[in-house]
């Protein structure tokens, strides 16, 4: 089909956070200003610097019949969790072929992973040293992939115009959904399933982060940890969870009578090429990745009334994005509520992008941002480039078409930030 340049809608959500099983309990969550933040009670925890992360609410287990969930790594768990509840929410009744109002070569699934099946891979690696090479488990390939969750989605849904896997770090879920706009921009697909999935509250991937100081080490206050824009910010806390929505052209969605959350506007991305880990301090590419959504859309910045920011409560991250907002918007920013959820869901790796993209899109269709949660001393470069919810949720406007943003970087330098806007 050749290139187009189509309308791209929202018509599913779904996810499983710390917050909740759901969407909706995750929703709820959010605007309560709750955190999923918890002390590690497993054995092994004991040993660690860092003893406290953001597990999921619900086990994976309580949805997915067990023999299905053995043959999965737990990243693959939480995407089939999140993936059956926004395939549902879109109306879709089967799988396409069996659902008539989609055609499976006109579907694709992207579903990211910064990390990938990080403890199948741990887990398989000691039986090995304990038990020997027989008892190594068959479906360990398959379940260590870091495309696992994204085909074990396309299984679910049927898809056949592409299956992909982005992997840029903690940029992976959103960079996911990017990919996903533009495969239905372009004309390759009608509906993609999108999202970002991460399972790594594991001993070796919490002593590496803790190591490296990029960790809270608050374990006395582990609901107090994560704490974006506060001068006492010490790191981030590990969560785990996934957020996928089911994105459809415009045309699609009306022709199947589908409900629609938002418009799904586009994306924006750069590279650092600074440090490895470390962001570049202006925010230099980050603004570069506001200024490529902004070129390559009809976003108008007055538009912009919520950022659903990266905000892992790092000293040097928090601080570039912000001056990056200011940078590119000038007095504009002045009217975008900031809001930093891993301030309650910790930080998803690989899912934030998704989870994230869940509540921003939430945000629009409700009118209300979400607050960021443990600000009692607020960073005063933050003060002064930026509007942070704090506390308690707050209104967006009423009247009229609003956007929002959702920011996402990794590790490497990787910038995606993508743009949403009410119908």
């Amino acid at each position: 089909m050749s290139p187009t340049n189509r309308t791209v809608v929202v018509t599913g959500i779904g996810a499983t956070t710390p917050l909740g099983g759901d969407a909706a309990s995750t929703w709820e969550g959010l605007i309560a200003g709750k955190s999923g933040v918890k002390p590690l009670e497993q054995e092994w925890a004991a040993d660690q610097a860092v003893r406290i992360a953001a597990p999921v609410a619900v086990e994976p287990t309580e949805v997915i019949p067990r023999p299905q969930a053995r043959r999965l790594d737990r990243s693959a768990q939480f995407a089939l969790v999140a993936a059956q509840e926004a395939w549902k929410d879109a109306g879709f009744e089967a799988k396409a072929g069996e659902d008539q109002s989609v055609d499976p070569d006109r579907l694709g699934a992207v579903i990211a992973s910064g990390i990938g099946g990080v403890t199948t891979l741990l887990d398989q690696y000691d039986v090995l040293k304990e038990k020997g090479v027989r008892r190594v488990s068959p479906h360990t390939v398959p379940m260590l992939m870091p495309n696992g969750p994204s085909a074990n989605v396309g299984l679910l849904v049927g898809a056949r115009a592409g299956v992909h896997t982005p992997v840029s770090a903690c940029a992976s879920g959103a960079e996911a959904i990017g990919y996903a706009i533009e495969m239905i921009r372009t004309g390759r697909a009608d509906v993609v399933i999108a999202g970002g999935t991460e399972a790594a509250i594991h001993p070796l991937p919490i002593a590496a982060f803790g190591n490296m100081m990029a960790m809270s080490k608050n374990n006395e206050n582990p609901q107090g940890a994560s704490r974006p824009y506060d001068t006492a910010r010490d790191g981030f806390v590990l969560g785990e969870g996934a957020g996928v929505i089911v994105l459809e052209s415009a045309e699609h969605a009306a022709k199947r009578g589908a409900r629609v959350y938002a418009e799904a506007v586009g994306q924006g991305v750069s590279a650092d090429s600074h440090d490895i880990v470390q962001p570049e301090p202006g925010g230099r590419g980050i603004a570069a990745a506001l200024q490529n959504l902004l070129d390559s859309t009809d976003l108008n910045p007055a538009e912009i009334v919520h950022v659903n920011a990266h905000a892992t409560s790092t000293p040097a991250g928090d601080v570039a994005e912000l001056k990056a907002l200011r940078k590119v918007f000038g007095d504009d920013a002045d009217h975008m509520a900031v809001s930093g959820t891993k301030s309650m869901t910790g930080h998803l790796l690989g899912g934030a992008g998704g989870v994230e993209s869940v509540a921003t899109v939430l945000a629009l269709y409700n009118r209300i941002a979400p607050p960021t949660i443990n600000v009692e001393n607020l960073d005063p470069e933050a003060e002064a480039n930026a509007d942070v919810v704090r506390g308690e949720a707050r209104k967006l406007p009423v009247e009229g078409r609003i956007a929002a943003l959702n920011d996402s970087f990794g590790f490497g330098g990787h910038n995606v930030v993508l743009a949403f806007r009410t119908v």
